[in-house]
C-alpha cells in the first residue's frame, strides 16, 4: 500500500502530541503538588490534620488564677504548672500565696505573687496590667475568687450583701474586662469562670452567694457569646461541694466523705483548658458522686 508523504506527517503529528499528552501526565502530579503547596487553604488543611497535643497545650503559657491561695485555686495553679504553664498566683491573702509559689518554681515554671482584693476596680485593673507586665503577655484568665455570708435574708446587712456580689460577680467582671482588651490585641486567650452548683438551683439563708453565681454563669455566657468572634473562649465551671476550707470551714457538719478533693475538679479545667483551639466548651459541669446539694 503506497503512504502518501501527507500521512506520513499527519500520523507525526499525532505521536508527537501523544507523547507530549503522556509526559503532561506524568508531571501533572508533582506539578498539581507543587502548587497545592502555595495554597494557604490547602496549607490549612494540612494544619487541621495535624494531631493536637493536648499535653503540650499549656506549656508556656500565662496563667492568672484568682484566690489560688488554697483550694481550688491552689489545686488548679499546681496542676497547671505540671502541665508547664506560668503562674501569676493571687489572693486576698499575701503570705498564704508564697508557700504555693515556692512549690510551684520547683517544677520548672516561672510564678508570681500578686495580693489583692478582686472587689477593687483599680487594684484588678493593676493587677491585670502587672500580670502583663511581668509574664508580657495574658493567655489565661481564672477568676476562681470567692466568699459568702450565710444568714437568712432579715440578718443580712448591706455591707455583707455588696461583700459577697462584689467578690464573686463583679470582681470577675472588672478582671475580664481588662483580660478581655489585652486578648484581643494578640489573637484570643481564655477566660475561666468558677460558678456553683449554687448558679443552678437555690437553697436557704444563701441569697447573696445565690444571686451573685447565678449572675456570674450569666456573665460568662454573656462573654461567650460577644468575645467567641475575638478568638476568646469563655467556659463557666460549674463545681460541686469540694473538700475545701471554704466549705468545711463553715460547714464542718458535712461529712468530707461526700465531697470531692478539688483536685479533680482543676483536673477537669485544665483538661478544659487544653482543648484544641477550633473547640470551645461553654460551660462544665464537675459534681461528686454523692453530693446532695445537686440531684
Amino acid at each position: 500500500m503506497a503512504v502518501t508523504h501527507g500521512e506520513t506527517q499527519q500520523e507525526s503529528q499525532q505521536e508527537s502530541q501523544q507523547e507530549s499528552q503522556q509526559e503532561a501526565r506524568q508531571e501533572a502530579p508533582g506539578s498539581m503538588q507543587e502548587r497545592r503547596k502555595g495554597d494557604p487553604q490547602e496549607a490549612a488543611r494540612r494544619a487541621d490534620q495535624a494531631p493536637h497535643d493536648s499535653a503540650a497545650a499549656l506549656r508556656g503559657k500565662s496563667v492568672m488564677i484568682t484566690g489560688a491561695a488554697s483550694g481550688l485555686g491552689a489545686a488548679l495553679a499546681a496542676s497547671l504548672a505540671r502541665a508547664g504553664a506560668h503562674l501569676v498566683a493571687t489572693d486576698i491573702r499575701a503570705d498564704a500565696l508564697e508557700h504555693g509559689a515556692a512549690a510551684w518554681r520547683a517544677l520548672g515554671v516561672r510564678a508570681h505573687t500578686i495580693a489583692f482584693d478582686v472587689a477593687d476596680p483599680l487594684a484588678a485593673r493593676r493587677a491585670v496590667g502587672e500580670a502583663i507586665d511581668v509574664m508580657g503577655r495574658l493567655d489565661v484568665l481564672v477568676n476562681n475568687a470567692g466568699t459568702d455570708v450565710t444568714a437568712p435574708i432579715g440578718e443580712l446587712s448591706e455591707d455583707h450583701w455588696l461583700r459577697v456580689i462584689n467578690t464573686n460577680l463583679n470582681g470577675p467582671f472588672f478582671l475580664a474586662r481588662q483580660a478581655a482588651a489585652h486578648m484581643r490585641e494578640h489573637g484570643g486567650g481564655h477566660i475561666v469562670n468558677v460558678a456553683s452548683t449554687a448558679a443552678k438551683r437555690a437553697w436557704p439563708n444563701a441569697s447573696a452567694y445565690h444571686a451573685s453565681k447565678w449572675g456570674l454563669l450569666g456573665l460568662s455566657h454573656a462573654l461567650h457569646a460577644e468575645l467567641r468572634p475575638h478568638n476568646i473562649r469563655v467556659t463557666a465551671v460549674i463545681a460541686g461541694g469540694m473538700r475545701t476550707p471554704f466549705l468545711l470551714d463553715r460547714f464542718p457538719e458535712l461529712d468530707p466523705a461526700l465531697l470531692q478533693d478539688p483536685a479533680n475538679v482543676a483536673e477537669a479545667i485544665r483538661a478544659v483548658l487544653s482543648m484544641p483551639p477550633e473547640t470551645v466548651v461553654a460551660e462544665l459541669t464537675v459534681l461528686p458522686m454523692h453530693e446532695t446539694s445537686w440531684p
